[in-house]
Formats: structure tokens, sequence, C-alpha cells
């Protein structure tokens, strides 16, 4: 099936004969939806803490900072924009001239509020030597479009999201980049310097340092702190093989094999190649102007405390595990915080021998933490909190996307559709051992929660293979919390007309 060229075109990419065989056999057998136990809520996996605990979490975060802690803020920013202008692409494209839609008429009726909105009419005056409101007035809409989203004008529908003009201040605009810049100086930074890393698609790499570096001193002036910026691309290692809906791999009219990216589940490798003590990790889209910030802050610096202080609890207890004088008595109280704190449930523990069953809390114990922040339920698409079975029969906290639940399972879907609380992306990890080590992240990947979709290629259905999703299966064997913060945190940009949202004027 596969030819020497083929070998050598795998070999090309860092892949291995065997992963792509692997692979094409996933593609067979196709993944195993996820075992539920119950969705998460508040009593129930996910903390909600009272005011005093919040501040003590908050104590906790900063005294952690103040001991010379190497902090990362991690930011998945790879993605171009073109979906976020889907409808504005349709107006262009559509055989009527004026806004139809109610979102074309919003968009137009309201284009003096978005921060881009300087740039395109003097775009438009470069181009058309007319500006927005001539242009509108003389029923030329589509040239206005034509200039935001086209190579000619401001591009904006190939550029990368992060370098588009999100929110406006007295002393100019700013980017999804530089509001994380200054979310990096308020509750990540540490010894007088703010660590932000961001991953970014080969083709836009440039763009991005020249930002930064067009950036940086500004805000380097405005907090007194020393920024340490840098970057990282998804690594062809992680493309997986396309497949024909036989099975058989899909490959190019060259006769070449064709790859895909793994989808966010690849940057677990990116992640990995973090060295840090703490990384906080947020989507690039998900960024709110300063006069809202406060709350994201405040809860930064609680789900980071929160994250600390049980480090320290579990650091505490694999040091008392070490030193092999632990009583039955020491042994049941770690593995009531093994439930109750970390939500990780296996039946049949008091069963255990006292060997077994340190055995047990060590492997537990020993992996990665992350604290994630989960906000209300309001409908949005996408993962939510639940506690699902793992392949050695525990049971343990996960985030989990629709595709990954059996959806003739009634009860599954009731859980899904139901459940209290939706997973913003807003998590906070611990990435070293007790003993000071790195993790290697991918050995706590569960390879069984990949995702296979339809697509295409020049008319061809192929079949694409995702890797386990970075907050999905990359962290299933990780320890997690779910800490339930408030719906102000999360006000992502899915469209350009999300931008006329109050929280982003």
């Amino acid at each position: 099936m596969l030819s020497t060229e083929d070998l050598k075109q795998i070999s090309g990419k860092g892949i291995t004969e065997e992963q792509v065989k692997n692979q094409l056999e996933d593609f067979k057998k196709g993944f195993p939806f996820l075992k539920i136990d119950a969705a998460a809520s508040v009593g129930n996996g996910v903390v909600a803490p009272a005011d005093d605990m919040r501040k003590q979490y908050i104590e906790a975060w900063n005294n952690y900072k103040a001991e010379g802690r190497k902090i990362v803020k991690f930011v998945p920013a790879s993605g171009a924009a073109s979906r976020m202008f889907k409808d504005m692409f349709g107006f262009l494209n559509a055989d009527y001239n004026e806004p139809t839609t109610d979102f074309e008429k919003k968009f137009f009726a309201q284009i003096k509020k978005f921060a881009f909105y300087d740039e395109l009419d003097n775009t438009c005056k470069a181009n058309n030597g007319k500006g927005i409101d001539a242009l509108v007035a003389e029923g030329n809409y589509k040239a206005v479009v034509a200039n935001m989203l086209e190579g000619k004008g401001m591009n904006y529908g190939q550029l990368p999201k992060g370098l588009l003009l999100f929110h406006k201040y007295d002393e100019g605009v700013r980017t999804p980049m530089e509001e994380h810049l200054v979310e990096g100086a308020l509750y990540a930074a540490s010894n007088g310097e703010a660590n932000v890393h961001f991953t970014v698609s080969h083709e836009h790499m440039q763009l991005f340092e020249k930002k930064v570096e067009d950036k940086k001193q500004m805000y380097v002036d405005k907090f007194g702190i020393k920024y340490n910026i840098s970057f990282s691309e998804q690594k062809p290692s992680t493309d997986t093989i396309a497949a024909n809906p036989d099975n058989t791999p899909f490959r190019n009219e060259d006769g070449s094999l064709l790859f895909r990216p793994g989808g966010h589940g690849a940057l677990i490798q990116n992640l990995n190649d973090i060295d840090a003590d703490v990384i906080f990790v947020k989507n690039i889209d998900n960024v709110v102007p300063d006069r809202l910030k406060d709350d994201t802050v405040t809860y930064k610096q609680l789900i980071a405390g929160i994250l600390v202080t049980l480090q320290k609890k579990i650091f505490n207890y694999l040091e008392v595990l070490d030193k092999g004088a632990c009583t039955r008595e020491c042994l049941d109280e770690m593995a009531r915080f093994l439930e109750n704190e970390l939500c990780c449930r296996k039946s049949g523990i008091a069963d255990l021998s006292d060997e077994e069953l340190v055995a047990y809390l060590r492997s537990k114990f020993n992996r990665p933490v992350r604290v994630c922040g989960v906000v209300k339920n309001v409908g949005e698409p996408g993962g939510g909190p639940f506690l699902t079975y793992n392949q050695d029969g525990t049971v343990s906290l996960q985030i989990l996307e629709s595709s990954q639940i059996d959806k003739s399972n009634t009860e599954y879907m009731r859980m899904f559709t139901e459940g209290t609380h939706f997973n913003p992306v807003d998590l906070v990890c611990a990435v070293k051992d007790y003993k000071g080590n790195d993790f290697n992240l991918p050995d706590f990947v569960d390879k069984s929660t990949g995702f296979i979709s339809s697509k295409s290629k020049n008319g061809k259905e192929l079949k694409a293979l995702e890797l386990p999703g970075l907050w999905n299966g990359a962290m299933s064997d990780w320890n997690t919390v779910f800490v339930e913060v408030p719906l102000a945190t999360f006000n992502p940009v899915k469209t350009v007309n999300d931008l006329l949202r109050e929280q982003h004027q």
C-alpha cells in the first residue's frame, strides 16, 4: 500500500510508518464514544468558592509568584480569520448588491463602531477614491467589503485573527495579540517579566513577529516589565494522513499522500516544549477592553491560586509516600483527597491492600494538573465539563465535545444538552512533577479520543483525522478541577458582528 516514495514523504515530515498505519487503522475502526457518569455541576465536579476562599486563593497565587516561579501565557493563535467573515464573503459573492440579511444590515448600520473603521475608510479612499460614506451613498456596498476582506485592501479575510483591530482606546486601537500582552502583565508576570507564547501558522509568522516588534515597547513602558515573547508553529510531525471513503490513503493529483493538520490537539507538542512551572492557556479571540478586565484578572488569579494550593498538597502526599512509612489512616486520607478534591473515583478502594493503595495513589497523584474555569451554559456551541470513565475503570473530570458522545444514547444527550456549564478554554496548568522535572505531556494523551470528519479536496470526498483535542483527550490523564467563573470572562469573537457587542466597545 505504501511505496518507497510514500515512505520518503512520511519520513520527511518526521512521522513513522507505524504512525501512518495506526491512523489508517483508526479510520477503519473509528473511535469509541466515551462512557459518561454525569455532567459536572456545582457540588459534583464544579467548585464555586465563597468570597473568603477566593481571597485566600488569590493571596496564594500572589505568594507563589513572589517565589520567582516561571509563568507562561500560552495563546493558540494559528487560525486565519476567514470563518469570522463567512457572512461577509457570502455577501461579496451574492447575486444582490445591497445588504439583505439581518447580519449584513447590522454590519453596515453599525460600521462606525468597529475598531478597524478608520483603517477601512482610508483603504477605501486609497483604492476607490472615496470613503465608506460616499461608497455606501452610491450603493457600492461591495467595494467596502472587498476593501476589508481582499488582498488589495486590508486582507482581513486571510489575516490571523490575532492581528485584526478589535478594540478602540483614546490612545489608539488594539489587536487581540496586544490584549494578551496586557493580560500577561496583569496576572501572569513574575520577577518583573511576562512570558507570552503564541502558536502561529507558518504563513503568518513574519506578520506576527513584526507586529510584536512594533508594539512591544508600548506595553513595556505602560507596565514597567520586560516581555519575553516567543512563537511556535504546529509541527509537521503532528499532521495526519487523509483517507478515501474506503479507508485507503487519499492521494494528491501528483500521486503523493495527502496530510492534513491534526487540529488543536497537535499543540500538546508545543505545550510540551514550554519550560515553565505554570502555564495559562486561553484562546486568541477571548479578550475584552481594559474597562472590563477586572473580572478576567481576578478569576485568573483565583484559578491559579487553586492550582498551586492543590499542587502543594499533592507534592506533600507524594513525598510522604516516598518515605514509605504511611499508616492506613494516612492512605485513606489521601484517597479521600483524590476522590473529593480531584474528583477521581474508583470503586473497591477499601478492598485494596496498603501496597496496592500506595501504587494507585502514586500513579494518580504524579501527573500534570489543570484547573479549568467554566461558565454557566448559555447555549454556545462547544464542550462542557463531565465526569467520565477512563480506560482503567476510574471516573474523572473531562471536557467533552458533542462528537465524543453517542447521540443514540438519550440519557447522554440529555446530560449534554442540559449541562449547567460550558468550557470557555480558560485553563491554568502545572506541568512539573514533585521533584521539579518536566512531565512529558504526550504520555498523558488518551489516543482513543480522536475525531474523524468528512472533507473534500478538488471535488473528491475524503476522511480527515483530528488528534485528541488539546483540552479534551490530549489532557485526558491529567488531574482536573473545574471552577465556576463569571460569564463576563468569556467574550469570544466568532463573527465580525460579535465585535459590535457591548463587551467589545
